[in-house]
């Protein structure tokens, strides 16, 4: 096709040519893409509809709560008449909070950070009205509505954006249709990262070079339009392009203007986190400032204290669950409970790891044997699926990383962090280039990105991606996304060796 490429099939691709070129197609023949088309964007009015649900449910769930603690009844008429006025000012605090726009729904922390913007407004509107209106309403029943509906309105989005990311991976469903503009390798790099990563929501139908002709000999942003418009793309994402210049962008944005379809542009430079990305305009340009990556200071305290907190936190609630590993580790092979690794830490120094031991005693020597089947060929990392080397329990062990969990008592030595990049072998570390040695200006950790996209299923370079990513842009929000991801994570199994 030249200028652009249909993503969806031969005879798609077929047909699209024929249909840009102006050519009739039989009317006997259902058009998939016309169909797809005429459905984009269904799916996100009925998904901000179930969460409006979903928070009104929150709000009645959180007064009733309130209610039955305060004064040990859940309420009559004239208190659901209260509920319906409460919730329809929860619901259009929520929407004034841009809680209900598509762009951050689905994915990221910034849903999440514009409900509990709204829980904060919401709050203060009641405290405000009170006093206005004089309502005769008890504190204690404020105090227990609110937090409570707050919360559950963020349980209820987490849970109904896992249903989403789920219908997205199994069915391809209830996704945003991209149009990608662009050529060469940061337009392939993309197509391969947003195929990557389905949860997203942002599935490539279509590639196209607006400098190059299509089928009728159209070029430019006419092209793009005619594209975005016929294979049905709600989204086009504009790629770097030493051939994309600041006019041809704008005009491209003037053209998709009254389609309703969004506009992503993709910066020349990747891999660093929204928060460290600032806007400075200046005379008249919109200039991106890159905040420095943060290795010490207040934050990093936070972290520590975070680390030590959680880490004691869990070895307490988990202790059961341990001391029943170590019993069947002994019990079902011969050897110690744990096996101790040297690994090495935060700015080289090396440590003993702990893990329960899910291999045979000579494992260590048997590793030479095995080294030509390694699933990552000569690469720095060596994993093999169908060890021969795990043990019947030590399979179940790294199944769900229940093998991990004694490195707890790393974490609590200070040794390692709850969250951070994959902790290297020595051996591993002597082959790292020189940009990949920026992994080791942070504690090591028990969970990370490596953890959650993929775990062993990854290769060396998008595992060094993900782990200098994770160094560049750490947050005490990224944490706690990743930890609630662990769960998911380990609980499928996926992804283990």
């Amino acid at each position: 096709m030249g200028a652009s490429m249909v993503m969806e099939g031969n005879d798609l691709d077929r047909r699209v040519k024929a249909r840009l070129r102006g050519d009739r197609i039989g009317d006997d023949r259902i058009d998939l893409l016309e169909r797809a088309a005429a459905e984009t964007g269904r799916w996100l009015p009925w998904y901000i509809f179930i969460l409006g649900c979903l928070d009104s449910v929150a709000m009645l769930l959180g007064e009733m709560f309130g209610r039955l603690v305060r004064f040990g009844i859940i309420g009559g008429w004239q208190d659901f008449r209260f509920f319906s006025i409460t919730v329809s000012g929860w619901l259009l605090t929520l929407a004034a909070s841009r809680a209900y726009e598509g762009c951050v729904l689905g994915v990221g922390s910034e849903e999440f950070r514009r409900v509990c913007d709204a829980a904060v407004r919401f709050t203060a509107i009641s405290a405000v009205a009170v006093f206005l209106f004089r309502w005769e309403i008890a504190r204690g029943l404020v105090l227990m509505a609110l937090p409570t509906s707050s919360v559950l309105a963020l349980l209820f989005r987490f849970l109904a954006r896992r249903v989403l990311h789920r219908v997205r991976e199994w069915f391809g469903a209830a996704s945003h249709r991209v149009l990608v503009v662009g050529d060469g390798c940061s337009r392939d790099t993309l197509v391969r990262r947003l195929g990557a990563s389905t949860y997203h929501g942002l599935r490539v139908v279509a590639v196209c070079d607006p400098t190059e002709p299509d089928a009728t000999g159209v070029a430019g942003v006419a092209h793009v339009r005619r594209l975005a418009e016929f294979v049905g793309a709600d989204t086009v994402a504009v790629t770097h392009s030493t051939r994309m210049n600041a006019d041809t962008l704008r005009r491209i944005a003037w053209a998709l203007e009254d389609t309703g379809v969004d506009l992503l542009v993709a910066p020349a430079f990747t891999d660093i986190a929204g928060p460290r990305i600032h806007v400075r305009p200046v005379s008249g340009l919109p200039l991106l400032q890159i905040a420095k990556p943060e290795f010490r200071g207040p934050r990093r305290l936070v972290k520590a204290v975070i680390d030590m907190v959680g880490s004691v936190g869990l070895l307490i609630c988990l202790s059961p669950l341990l001391l029943l590993i170590a019993v069947v580790v002994r019990a079902t092979s011969a050897g110690p409970v744990l096996f101790r690794q040297t690994r090495v830490g935060r700015n080289g120094r090396p440590f003993t790891m702990y893990k329960f031991r899910s291999m045979d005693l000579d494992a260590e020597l048997r590793l030479g044997e095995l080294r030509t089947l390694n699933d990552h060929g000569d690469g720095v990392l060596f994993k093999l699926r169908d060890d021969p080397r795990v043990t019947r329990i030590g399979a179940y062990l790294r199944r769900y990383s229940l093998d991990e969990l004694p490195q707890l008592f790393n974490v609590v030595l200070g040794q390692m962090s709850l969250v951070g990049p994959r902790p290297p072998l020595p051996r591993e570390v002597a082959r790292y280039a020189r940009d990949v040695h920026r992994r080791l200006l942070v504690k090591p950790g028990l969970t990370g990105l490596w953890q959650v996209s993929g775990r062993s299923d990854l290769d060396w370079d998008e595992t060094v991606r993900l782990d200098l990513y994770y160094v560049e842009n750490w947050s005490v929000a990224l944490d706690a996304e990743i930890l609630g991801k662990t769960f998911f994570t380990v609980l499928r199994g996926s992804g283990a060796r």
